[in-house]
């Protein structure tokens, strides 16, 4: 019998449900700024068994340039598609991605395989931390890893849509023309400038307005219900939507959210403030500058 596949979030009940059937991928994402090994230790400690590891710096995001693209700037595309590979990802396979709970890091990894044209594709809502409370079985066994050779086509080509995401000049330009609406998912004290742990200067891009992504979630670290999401982000036009926060992986919480709402369309600028940031010629915004009813709205 052939099951629903999930595109925006599985439950924990759901995945279990799916645990022994085949073509399903999870994959851990556990990970931290403060500390960039910490999320491989803690799958090396315990996971969800059958899942692979991915690493925020090392799969999820390509080598940092000088020049911009910010600090965890995509992937080359054919070096990712060796990744799912690796992580036994076919094309139709049904993956389920998670993090330590609230889906900031592994959203990142759901909007990447969704911009590779990966449907089935579910952030599990609650994350590593829901799991363990259901009392859900966890391992140390590492699966085995694929290879080039893996058949069921997950050796098929893998295109990227590059029509999802914007550079900083499409931005600046579209800005301009009012062609575009930017969302910042950064926290409101970062957006306004009144401090900046991470990047070159404090602030925002002029015109852009305020999602902080943590506010996708419940108290219990849980994403709110369509309805409420669609209430949030009822005043956005997907289709103008460019999505950006502090280095272009929260802003896809953002993305992830709209979509569950019904509000598909929106795009996203990778190299976000880290990019923008680093590059004294681009103008910069404090306060609430630039912002409007969407910000205050948020």
């Amino acid at each position: 019998m052939r099951m629903t596949p999930f595109t925006t979030l599985i439950s924990v009940e759901a995945l279990a449900a799916r645990m022994e059937r085949p073509h399903l991928a999870v994959i851990d994402c556990r990970f931290s700024l403060a500390d960039k090994e910490a999320g491989r230790r803690d799958y090396e400690t315990a996971h969800i068994p059958g899942a692979h590891y991915a690493d925020l710096e090392r799969d999820l995001s390509g080598a940092v340039a000088g020049g911009g693209g910010g600090r965890h700037p995509l992937p080359d595309a054919a070096e990712f598609a060796r990744r799912l590979r690796r992580w036994r990802i076919a094309p139709r396979s049904q993956v389920a991605v998670y993090d330590h709970g609230d889906g900031a890091i592994a959203a990142r990894l759901w909007w990447m395989l969704r911009a590779f044209g990966h449907e089935h594709v579910a952030l599990l809502d609650g994350g590593y931390r829901a799991w363990r409370q259901a009392g859900m079985e966890v391992t140390r066994e590492t699966p085995r890893a694929g290879d080039d050779a893996i058949d069921d086509g997950a050796d098929s080509p893998r295109v990227f849509d590059a029509a999802q995401i914007l550079d900083a000049d499409a931005v600046a330009a579209q800005l301009a023309a009012r062609k575009i609406t930017l969302v910042d998912a950064r926290a409101p004290a970062r957006f306004r400038g009144e401090h900046e742990p991470l990047d070159a200067r404090a602030g925002h891009v002029p015109g852009a307005v305020n999602f902080p992504y943590a506010k996708n979630l419940d108290a219990r670290g849980f994403f709110l219900p369509s309805e409420k999401l669609a209430a949030r982000f009822a005043e956005l036009a997907p289709q103008k939507v460019v999505h950006m926060c502090g280095s272009g992986v929260t802003a896809c919480h953002n993305i992830l959210a709209m979509e569950i709402a019904g509000l598909r369309g929106a795009r996203l600028y990778p190299g976000s403030w880290s990019d923008w940031s680093r590059d004294p010629a681009r103008a910069i915004a404090t306060g609430n500058d630039g912002g409007n009813s969407l910000s205050a709205a948020s």
